[in-house]
């Protein structure tokens, strides 16, 4: 008669998961708290006055930056379901890279050399990250990749409405929040409604679990908030080594919380993608330095302005809702 086997008691160090895996719903839950965020920043707090826009500006101009916005949104929520909090803020760091070079090909947009010698340790250190990251996915890299096309498409939108409106980050939430709601909603109910509601009824502690939900939503608006003090209160190049921080700390924690494991080559990647988003920071802030300081005149039509497109900063104020 064998003996009975064993039963293994194992504890773990990591935190309890929620295990919400629908990244529709999450991201329509942070468009629906951005979108009451921003009325009440407006409307209660006073915070920043309306800015109007005409009815056929809105649907013309703001809806498809709205979806280019949501895509982006999603896309990011989509790849936090196959990669790590750490290499999924890594690869977000390549969008001033995509921004560059979707304006050249696309809009034949010309830039300085420098522009493009910063991006050179950007792409370097993606790639290296990419290929000694111990926990990759190529389908959450696909969609965190992909996420950067949107960011970058979405923020040459956005030059085309600054033209006319001279938006902020909580106007820009307030008009973008209700369109991004209105195009995820659907979706949302049809692919991951029968899901949510499977959930509600088998996942234990749900009520706290809604508090996480609703909690990464203000925080989201939050965000918002706060790049918008910022960018207001700082230098461009402040702002750029702050969004650089973030990504470190991101790593950091992410590594703390979660024990996803980094090597030392995926860490000396991270590394060069930061440095490399710094030193472009610098190079724009140099740019446009030199640029105010030129005399009228001298900004014809070979002048660095009427050459060279000043990119919006790194993690721009719209990048997050």
């Amino acid at each position: 008669m064998s003996s009975p086997s064993p039963v293994l008691l194992t504890t773990s160090t990591h935190p309890p998961k929620l295990d919400f895996k629908f990244p529709l719903t999450v991201s329509c839950v942070h468009f629906i708290c951005s979108s009451i965020g921003a009325y009440v920043a407006i409307h209660v707090l006073k915070a920043k006055p309306l800015i109007q826009v005409e009815p056929e500006d809105r649907w013309k101009r703001i809806f498809p930056m709205s979806f280019v916005f949501c895509m982006n949104i999603v896309l990011g929520n989509v790849s936090l379901r196959y990669i790590p909090v750490s290499f999924m803020q890594t690869i977000k760091s390549f969008t001033p890279a995509t921004t560059v070079i979707l304006q050249w090909l696309v809009w034949s947009k010309h830039f300085e050399w420098r522009i493009w010698a910063s991006l050179v340790p950007i792409v370097g250190g993606i790639l290296l990250t990419s290929m000694t990251e111990l926990s990759f996915n190529i389908f959450g890299f696909c969609a965190a990749m992909i996420g950067c096309l949107a960011t970058s498409t979405k923020t040459i939108l956005a030059e085309s409405l600054l033209h006319g409106y001279k938006f902020d980050s909580i106007n820009t939430v307030y008009y973008m929040a209700p369109f991004a709601t209105m195009i995820l909603a659907l979706p949302a109910m049809l692919l991951e409604g029968g899901g949510v509601i499977d959930w509600f009824y088998t996942h234990d502690s749900v009520f706290s679990s809604l508090i996480i939900i609703l909690g990464s939503g203000v925080l989201a608006f939050c965000l918002n908030f706060s790049i918008f003090y910022v960018i207001h209160s700082t230098t461009a190049v402040t702002f750029n080594v702050a969004g650089n921080l973030k990504v470190a700390v991101a790593v950091l924690v992410s590594w703390l919380i979660f024990r996803n494991p980094i090597s030392p080559m995926n860490a000396i990647g991270c590394a060069i993608t930061l440095v490399g988003c710094t030193f472009y920071g610098y190079v724009r802030h140099l740019i446009s330095q030199q640029q105010a300081a030129a005399p009228l005149g001298s900004q014809g039509t070979n002048s660095p302005r009427s050459r060279v497109e000043m990119l919006p900063l790194v993690g721009d104020k719209e990048d997050k809702v």
